[in-house]
């Protein structure tokens, strides 16, 4: 019975999807793969926007994560949100200073692909296309509107580091609190 819970579990986390995201523009209109680890042990990915005061408070500590885990993971900033313009999108990473690819995903395709509803949210993609981790980069926010004085949870960091160290990720899924991803209807709805 734990063992089929286990693989029951191990196969859930494996994102599938029909068609997926092959690639996604950045700030200059180049493709770039958001799911490519290239030789890294996991693709990193940061959903986050320009309108949302929570992820733009977690800016410090997502590009203090990239330089300190950028040797062995691959970072992408995503904008989902279709309301976040191009001049937006490039004045924000101005501003926060990102040093990764900044992508926009505009039919929202990866966003739903992988399940992200929340900026900021984050999910950890193995070579293998292996959610490692998904959900809030740390315990700041206990509830949209609940910050507490300091961190005491650094859930993504506690990720990275395990997945750095080729050991499995404690907690790998956790609550992502910010501001909701607005999905636009699909046709057909």
């Amino acid at each position: 019975m734990k063992h089929a819970l286990l693989l029951a579990f191990a196969l859930s986390a494996t994102i599938s999807f029909a068609e997926p995201v092959a690639s996604l523009p950045d700030l200059d209109g180049k493709p770039v793969a958001p799911l490519d680890a290239g030789r890294k042990k996991a693709a990193v990915v940061f959903f986050i926007s320009p309108y949302c005061p929570t992820s733009n408070k977690f800016g410090p500590e997502m590009s203090a994560i990239v330089k300190d885990f950028g040797d062995d993971f691959a970072f992408r900033f995503v904008h989902s949100d279709t309301t976040v313009t191009e001049a937006d999108r490039k004045q924000h990473a101005t501003m926060m200073e990102i040093a990764a690819p900044v992508l926009t995903d505009a039919e929202q395709k990866l966003a739903k692909q992988l399940g992200a509803k929340t900026t900021p949210e984050v999910v950890v993609v193995s070579p293998e296309g292996k959610a490692l981790y998904q959900g809030r980069i740390n315990d700041l926010y206990l509830g949209p509107t609940k910050r507490q004085r300091e961190v005491k949870t650094h859930d993504l960091r506690d990720a990275l580091a395990a997945i750095r160290e080729g050991k499995p990720v404690a907690n790998p899924r956790t609550e992502a609190m910010g501001c909701g991803i607005v999905f636009a209807p699909t046709s057909g709805n």
